[in-house]
């Protein structure tokens, strides 16, 4: 089955053999061995190309997700039997690599001193891409995430918003903004592949009263959007927390009291969970609780 699905994949026995590690004769006789036990051919084969056949082609779509969860299922065994050990990587977008973090980071590798950590950051014109591609094992990342495959764990961070305008705007000088005030500029647009409605509740479309925000160039780097905002392209609701990260002095932050908090969670896929993941997910799970709730949530208590 394991030759039948990479030559399915390759179209091509010379790539599936070397991708197998194995001689191409006998990768042809698996093959072959696999057809006569179906009784009929899953491949059409000339001298100069091979293609699935129309049941070829029915077999290899019932039988492929089923063959990369046995293969799930035999490398969480495995990571079992020989503990957290290994790399894992954690992927962050911006600010999500917050104080918390490193917190939830010390709490893990002081309990699995064998498995290292790489983190790697993401950027919001692909937010989820890294995951959904094994790139990364887990991420923290902005919410909201309305993905069936992925699944939204423990919240860490949660937090106010600002309005990032360059220190010559006429906003600058304002004590505070309002979602209205979107609409008195304009906003970014985001580079695909970024969710829609993701993009949309941090960088709204319209103001609460109904007005149709204008979004002007296209940003696909936080960097490119602090570089648009500086010279005066645009304005943009952003965590509280990039004043503290990101400040700068040709930028303003102004609060918005009217914006809804924005919050980082860690995020993973539904179906690839392995021992090292889910030591780090309940690290987090820890942290969190120990720590009396996400980072940032003291900001929400009203003043004396």
């Amino acid at each position: 089955m394991e030759a039948f699905l990479a030559v399915a994949e390759e179209l091509h026995f010379g790539r599936a053999a070397e991708r197998l590690q194995i001689s191409q004769p006998r990768i042809s006789q698996l093959v072959k061995t696999l057809e006569r036990r179906i009784g009929a051919a899953l491949f059409v084969r000339s001298s100069r190309r091979v293609d699935l056949t129309p049941l070829g082609r029915q077999v290899h779509e019932e039988v492929a997700p089923a063959y990369r969860q046995l293969q799930e299922a035999v490398d969480r065994a495995r990571d079992t039997a020989r503990g957290v050990e290994g790399v894992l990587r954690i992927g962050f977008l911006g600010t999500a690599a917050n104080e918390l973090t490193a917190q939830i980071l010390s709490t893990f590798r002081t309990r699995h001193p064998g498995c290292e950590v790489v983190m790697v950051e993401t950027h919001f014109a692909d937010p989820l891409g890294p995951l959904r591609r094994g790139e990364v094992d887990l991420l923290f990342t902005r919410l909201p995430v309305q993905e069936p495959d992925l699944v939204v764990g423990p919240v860490v961070v949660r937090e106010p918003r600002v309005l990032a305008v360059s220190v010559n705007h006429p906003f600058a000088r304002q004590e505070q903004a309002s979602l209205e005030d979107l609409a008195r500029d304009r906003v970014f647009a985001v580079a695909t592949p970024a969710p829609a409605y993701w993009w949309d509740f941090h960088v709204p479309p319209v103001t609460p009263s109904g007005v149709a925000v204008e979004r002007g160039p296209t940003v696909a780097t936080f960097q490119e959007l602090l570089e648009h905002i500086a010279a005066g392209h645009g304005i943009s609701p952003v965590a509280a927390s990039v004043a503290r990260y990101y400040g700068r002095p040709d930028i303003v932050y102004i609060p918005m009291p009217d914006a809804p908090h924005t919050e980082v969670a860690l995020v993973w896929r539904a179906q690839d969970v392995t021992a090292r993941a889910e030591a780090f997910i309940q690290a987090t799970a820890d942290t969190v609780r120990l720590n009396g709730g996400p980072a940032g949530a003291e900001e929400e208590k009203p003043e004396d």
